[in-house]
């Protein structure tokens, strides 16, 4: 079954990707949930005719994103954490790197960031999604809080 996603869905594609799915995944889920609809002739035409439209504001918002890009890859970023010699006393997780982020003026969704639970001190990368093809590795450190 042929579907044009209408949303990103993550292990799935992008928005405006036409993909197959099983016939129960689309017809149970995807398109109940608003997330896809039917790929039939007529709407792949008018799904052609909105890429070449939005061709030109793709190039703009790509431009932004690797900017964007850049400057998060300047960033010197440390998260302080209570911890008990090099073990954290709980987790750092991508909620407390949006956070950080965010503090740093670069409002970034949580769902965007991928860098999984962290439980010690150190050095760790993080993957940060800003476009479907602007992808930054993001280095960020993890000390604990002094008393």
């Amino acid at each position: 079954m042929e579907i044009i996603l209408k949303q990103d869905v993550q292990n799935l594609g992008f928005k405006d990707d036409v993909v197959t799915v099983k016939p129960g995944y689309g017809r149970n889920f995807l398109i109940p949930q608003g997330l896809a609809v039917l790929a039939t002739p007529s709407a792949k035409k008018v799904l052609a005719e909105n890429l070449k439209q939005k061709a030109h504001k793709e190039a703009k918002v790509v431009a932004d994103a690797k900017s964007l890009a850049e400057a998060l890859k300047a960033l010197d970023i440390k998260i302080t954490a209570k911890a008990g010699g090099e073990k954290l006393f709980g987790s750092v997780t991508n909620a407390d790197l949006a956070v950080v982020l965010e503090k740093n003026g670069h409002s970034i969704d949580k769902k965007f960031i991928t860098s999984g639970i962290v439980k010690r001190t150190g050095k760790y990368n993080a993957s940060v999604r800003l476009h479907r093809d602007v992808i930054v590795d993001l280095a960020y450190e993890i000390v604990a809080e002094q008393a």
